[in-house]
């Protein structure tokens, strides 16, 4: 998959871009050249003084999506590009809203233009589950980034590029997740505060995450949105897991923020085929096309009225499921 080829990474200095830099360079290390794209000079420095990091063929570019002519320059020898950069605070969001739309709009709209002015073949963008029905305005600004690069793939002509997003929720152990919050409030305070006792979310680890983006440029043919198909939780499971009792306080749902998880709308499903371990949300609704996508990769149209949800997903986990991937994931849980 990476044979020869130079892989740009934006905000490959987050959570996810340092998991994925460093699974590229354990499992595919025949790459031509290995691109951290980020605006952090910190931590890039931290990046590079860590052993699992180190390659002969890691460049480190310091730069900002907002920028045009910072990507364009760093995309001229580049062959696929994951786009991870990304301001991702919801109430930050709520206080400053041009700023994510500077950066998750319009830096969006940056990276593939330059793509589309360079060599580059493959482009993934990371989504979040917030982008499905948006109540809040990162939600909205990852809407409008899922839109900018599917629609890519109608304005690129005879290039041979291919844009695709991959969708998923908060991945545990990762910045602003909840798991590493409830570990850390009940080590300082006890008492752990829960919004809404009914409250469920999904789960993915960055392994799965990293897979994610994998499968997006192994299989994707034009503009999917892939959705992985992932466990749920009830938030008073993961009290438990933590407290071994079921003591919490209630401080009420906040602005911006929804009871479940959603991952593909009821309005998406018109338009979603499955595949064994992920949904694809293919750009058209047209069932001629669906059916002509099916026969192609030997997906599946999903059934009528369906959506993909953290309180009605078939597959949950219990309690004790819960302990266990705490105690596997506490290591590698971060503040990146």
């Amino acid at each position: 998959m990476f044979k020869n080829k130079t892989i740009l990474v934006t905000g490959g200095t987050g959570s996810f871009g340092k998991a994925l830099i460093s699974n590229i360079i354990s499992k595919y290390s025949n790459f031509k050249k290995l691109i951290v794209f980020s605006r952090d000079e910190l931590k890039q420095h931290e990046m590079l003084q860590n052993k699992i990091y180190q390659h002969k063929n890691l460049r480190m570019i310091l730069g900002d999506i907002r920028d045009f002519r910072s990507i364009k320059r760093a995309l001229q020898t580049v062959d696929i590009i994951i786009h991870a950069a990304a301001l991702k605070q919801v109430p930050t969001a709520e206080y400053n809203p041009f700023q994510f739309i500077q950066t998750n709009v319009i830096g969006s709209q940056n990276l593939i233009e330059a793509a589309l002015d360079t060599n580059v073949s493959q482009v993934v963008a990371l989504s979040t589950d917030k982008a499905s029905s948006p109540i809040n305005l990162y939600g909205a600004t990852k809407l409008c980034l899922e839109k900018l690069f599917v629609s890519a793939n109608n304005i690129k002509g005879k290039k041979k590029i291919n844009f695709s997003v991959v969708r998923y929720g908060n991945v545990i152990g990762s910045r602003g997740s909840v798991i590493p919050f409830f570990l850390k409030r009940f080590k300082n305070d006890k008492i752990l505060t829960v919004t809404d006792p009914k409250m469920t979310r999904f789960n993915i680890n960055l392994n799965q995450a990293v897979n994610l983006v994998y499968n997006s440029l192994k299989y994707s043919n034009s503009g999917e949105i892939f959705v992985p198909k992932i466990p749920s939780f009830k938030i008073t499971d993961l009290v438990k897991a933590i407290t071994n009792n079921n003591k919490f306080k209630i401080v009420g749902i906040r602005p911006g923020e929804k009871l479940h998880e959603e991952l593909v709308s009821i309005y998406e499903g018109y338009s979603t085929v499955e595949f064994k371990d992920y949904y694809a949300i293919l750009p058209s609704n047209n069932k001629n096309e669906i059916n002509a996508y099916c026969k192609k990769t030997k997906a599946k149209k999903v059934g009528n009225n369906f959506c993909y949800t953290s309180d009605k997903n078939p597959d949950f986990l219990n309690v004790n499921d819960l302990k266990k991937i705490i105690k596997k994931e506490l290591p590698n849980m971060t503040d990146a």
